[in-house]
């Protein structure tokens, strides 16, 4: 097992990364000094999987669970289902010392994570993220949130989870598909911090994808490990922490246009990683050569690296990304890459140029 630290003061926890580790939970929780009453938030996918172990290793360290139930998918990452789970907890009677668990992927852990933030004014949770993508990035670092129709993640909050549970095992079962777009996030660390790591991927990426536990948990854990360097420095993103959106504006774009039913979050960042790659050739010096490596690497991950939109769609991206978070006095920012392993951000980039990069595509 891998230890990761989150070092944040009173707010400090730990990333644990391993085989086996959910029949470790129950241990795990009772250290914390907890109330025995205490909510797992799953999915329709997740739950029938891992619901019942993760109950009854609970209750065998004497604590009462109750289990609830959302839809599965991104369209679940809203105030309505927020306001279903409040009343759940409420008719389990949570208390300021009850937990929530968030066992699922990432739109489980923001949903999850933004309801134990909120209800009671805040009440303490765990991350058991069970999708690649989730263990990497979106259990990490205490971002929580649900989207709104006009955009992704526009209603959150930053708090921070007692700990992150990253269980190997899980991800035997995850569709092919979803194991796939969540390199996007994986291969993101290469670029945007870790030039080694980028190399790593380009030489392990076959094994990788025939998730071999001998490779893909030091690769786990070290993403973990740079992201927790970033949220160490940054919590509240206001400096270093949005070097983790580089090719989330564009991205996160593309999934609202789309109402959440075309892509994967994984393959929309993908592609807009590829499309801030090539902005940055043009505005802050990235080489063509490094441009290839970056679009090269998401091909054999699988992924997507273009989308061609028509007009109305183009219209659509560009007023979608003026109501990202990112965007100041209503100009669009991004992080661009001055080489791999070093970028960037609060970089303005002007439509034209945007334009440009979309065309080509």
């Amino acid at each position: 097992m891998r230890r990761v630290p989150v070092s944040l003061g009173q707010r400090s926890y730990h990333i644990l990364v391993g085989s086996s580790l959910l029949q470790e939970l129950g241990r795990h929780c009772s250290r914390f000094g907890l109330a025995s009453k205490c909510a797992i938030i799953s999915d329709s996918k997740v739950a029938p999987r891992f619901g019942s172990f993760i109950v009854q290793t609970l209750t065998d360290a004497g604590f009462d669970p109750r289990m609830i139930v959302v839809p599965a998918g991104e369209r679940s990452k809203k105030l309505a289902e927020v306001e279903r789970c409040y009343l759940a907890l409420a008719k389990h009677r949570l208390e300021r010392k009850s937990f929530v668990i968030a066992l699922g992927g990432g739109v489980v852990g923001d949903l999850a994570g933004f309801v134990a933030a909120t209800y009671l004014r805040g009440i303490p949770f765990v991350q058991i993220p069970t999708t690649l993508l989730a263990q990497v990035d979106s259990s990490v670092g205490g971002k929580v949130g649900v989207n709104l129709p006009a955009g992704k993640n526009l209603v959150g909050a930053f708090y921070q989870p007692r700990l992150v549970l990253c269980d190997s095992a899980t991800l035997e079962p995850l569709p092919e598909r979803e194991f796939r777009a969540g390199l996007a996030e994986v291969i993101k660390y290469g670029i945007i911090y870790d030039a080694p790591l980028f190399r790593r991927l380009e030489r392990d990426l076959e094994k990788i994808l025939a998730r071999d536990k001998t490779v893909l948990e030091p690769i786990i854990a070290r993403c973990c490990a740079i992201k927790a360097e970033v949220v160490g420095q940054d919590e509240m993103e206001s400096g270093l922490r949005a070097i983790l959106n580089f090719g989330h504006t564009i991205g996160h774009a593309l999934e609202a246009i789309s109402k959440y039913g075309r892509w994967l979050h994984g393959e929309a960042i993908s592609i807009g990683q590829v499309a801030a790659a090539e902005i940055s050739a043009e505005l802050t010096g990235l080489p063509t050569a490094e441009v290839d490596r970056i679009r090269l690497l998401f091909e054999r991950a699988g992924l997507p690296v273009q989308t061609r939109l028509n007009s109305s769609q183009r219209t659509k991206l560009f007023d979608a990304m003026r109501l990202d978070k990112k965007t100041s006095g209503g100009e669009v920012k991004f992080v661009l890459a001055k080489r791999i392993g070093q970028v960037i951000w609060g970089q303005k980039v002007p439509m034209p140029v945007i334009r440009k990069v979309l065309d080509q595509r």
